[in-house]
């Protein structure tokens, strides 16, 4: 029998959808009301005849018949019509506690956001403070709810775990300090890798003094630690994380370190060579093994065995070899910061040489896209800021919208106006494998394009991004000398790190991209060399990596080969 409850939540779910659709407020309200009156009722509804639930105070005769279709047929036809005209990311929103219908229908119909992924990402960029309704508080606490609703799932994002990784490893530094001063203490697994999704946190102890650990793990007051088995304990994080200690003797540390560390691929691979355990480092595991030392964040068991075989590793990018930031927004569309706030924080705290401003285009009407008129004064007022800032310099880029037919928001007259263009989609995300590659073709073939910006769309966690030809795309770029951008924000970091080598062995340059919104989203470069040193980058292969006089001429060859070609 459904119980009270249960046809409570259908008549409130109802009454939810009616509201987020527009349905008159009276219904709305009504519904309502009767979904708390059965949820407080003292007596079971079902199996009650219509006669009986009519003649309950409360129960009219509409709520009278919804519930006997409900008890009898396990579904209400009125509901699935209000949920099939209802995106499945909008119902979902409905499940996070503190964002109520009004809210989520302005989300939804003047925002054009339709999943919990994309209200996150847009709460990142700063895009919900406009909204009718809305101011920055709402906004944080918008995020800060996502964040509890996102982790119910065990999976956290890289990012989010950097500064629990680096607290647990204080703290277990320090209990070690006092029971076991000479233990050697390595973060392993996912978060030594630089995975991009951490479902675990792992470390290695070596300790000649196991059995006393042993003994005090269990005892150990900032965690509760359970043995699994033989000298490995887990706990669980209030956030839902799992974390992992591996203990061994002193002498066998670097040997569980590193079988830790790398996937099971990768330690087999390598441990094939091995013929003994006692290693006083990881660089004598590989050169025991005939090879050279592969850094923690390329042990996939992918292409990294056969180059160490070779002695064909890799010097992958660093963040000081960067030169300067593309993709960058400000205040003239959804940014936080102004043009000038955000070249500064570039000189001045990053020490980069020039900044590439891409705010949206005018199809993005929800993110403040500039009109052509607001382009021109954009770029009058760069002009007037690179006199200032020399010899810094601000390149006027533009992050142009793909349209559904691939075709690129502006004619060429406008595009031929700015330094570089990075093309991304931003709309219609459901298009199958077949039309979204070839739109990203249609895009990449204009000759205005100089970088595909973020290639699927995806948000790390919340939405998968759309389907497509990877070597198709990729290959494309290298036909017209497109740069394909590793997006760092840490919920894209798209293009994907599993991809980045078959771009470079295609001749295509990346371009580790920050798409800020703020001064600090600059920062984010950090993990788009993360993940550009996972798919085997090097500085070479890297496009802000580029001089400011190399970058201006790469540009000035991208236009001038533009406008033969129109």
């Amino acid at each position: 029998m459904m119980e009270n409850k249960t046809l409570a939540r259908q008549f409130r779910l109802l009454a939810q959808l009616m509201e987020l659709n527009g349905e008159n407020p009276f219904k709305v309200k009504s519904l309502t009301n009767a979904a708390f009156k059965i949820d407080k009722m003292p007596f079971p509804l079902a199996g009650k005849s219509l006669q009986e639930l009519e003649t309950i105070d409360g129960i009219g005769k509409s709520t009278a018949a919804k519930v006997i279709e409900l008890t009898e047929k396990g579904s209400l036809q009125e509901l699935q019509t209000w949920l099939a005209k209802t995106p499945p990311g909008i119902v979902e929103m409905l499940s996070i506690k503190g964002i109520g219908p009004k809210k989520i229908a302005v989300i939804w119909h003047e925002l054009g956001i339709e999943s919990i992924g994309e209200l996150y990402y847009a709460c990142n960029e700063n895009r919900l403070i406009a909204a009718k309704g809305f101011g920055l508080k709402t906004q944080e606490e918008i995020k800060r709810l996502i964040e509890f609703n996102m982790a119910a799932n065990g999976r956290f994002l890289y990012a989010r775990m950097e500064g629990m990784a680096k607290d647990l490893q204080d703290m277990l530094s320090r209990w070690l300090q006092v029971n076991d001063p000479q233990a050697l203490l390595g973060v392993s697994g996912q978060f030594r890798r630089q995975c991009e999704i951490i479902d675990e946190l792992s470390f290695v102890i070596g300790t000649e003094q196991k059995a006393l650990i042993n003994h005090l793990l269990p005892e150990w007051e900032a965690w509760t630690f359970q043995p699994q088995e033989p000298d490995c304990w887990v706990a669980q994080s209030d956030m839902g994380l799992r974390i992992v200690l591996y203990l061994c003797e002193r002498e066998n540390f670097y040997w569980s370190w590193w079988k830790h560390t790398g996937s099971e691929t990768h330690v087999a691979a390598v441990s094939r060579h091995l013929a003994h355990q006692n290693f006083r480092s990881e660089e004598s595991i590989y050169a025991a093994a005939g090879m050279t030392f592969v850094p923690p964040e390329l042990r996939e068991g992918r292409e990294e065995i056969a180059w160490a075989r070779a002695s064909q590793i890799p010097s992958l990018i660093t963040f000081k070899e960067l030169k300067g930031s593309l993709h960058n927004h400000s205040t003239w569309s959804d940014g936080v910061h102004s043009i000038d706030e955000m070249a500064l924080y570039c000189r001045e705290v990053l020490k980069l040489d020039y900044l590439g401003l891409c705010d949206h285009s005018r199809s993005a009407f929800y993110a403040g896209g500039l009109s052509v008129e607001r382009v021109r004064e954009q770029h009058q007022e760069i002009d007037r800021l690179n006199e200032q800032l020399a010899p810094f310099k601000i390149f006027k880029g533009i992050e142009s919208d793909i349209l559904n037919d691939g075709s690129l928001d502006y004619e060429k007259e406008v595009l031929a106006t700015f330094d570089f263009v990075v093309a991304s989609v931003h709309s219609n995300l459901r298009m199958d494998k077949e039309k979204a590659t070839r739109r990203l073709i249609t895009a990449i073939e204009n000759p205005y394009t100089t970088i595909l910006g973020h290639p699927t769309g995806r948000l790390l966690l919340s939405r998968k991004g759309y389907e497509i030809d990877y070597e198709q795309v990729i290959d494309a770029c290298a036909a017209n000398g497109v740069v394909i951008e590793i997006n760092s924000n840490p919920l894209r970091l798209d293009l994907d790190w599993r991809w980045h080598r078959y771009a470079i062995d295609r001749g295509v340059l990346l371009s580790i991209n920050p798409d800020a919104h703020r001064v600090e989203g600059l920062q984010d470069m950090h993990y788009g060399i993360m993940v550009a040193r996972k798919g085997g980058v090097t500085a070479i292969n890297c496009l802000n990596t580029f001089s400011k006089d190399e970058i201006q001429a790469f540009f000035q060859k991208k236009r001038s080969g533009a406008s033969t070609k129109i």
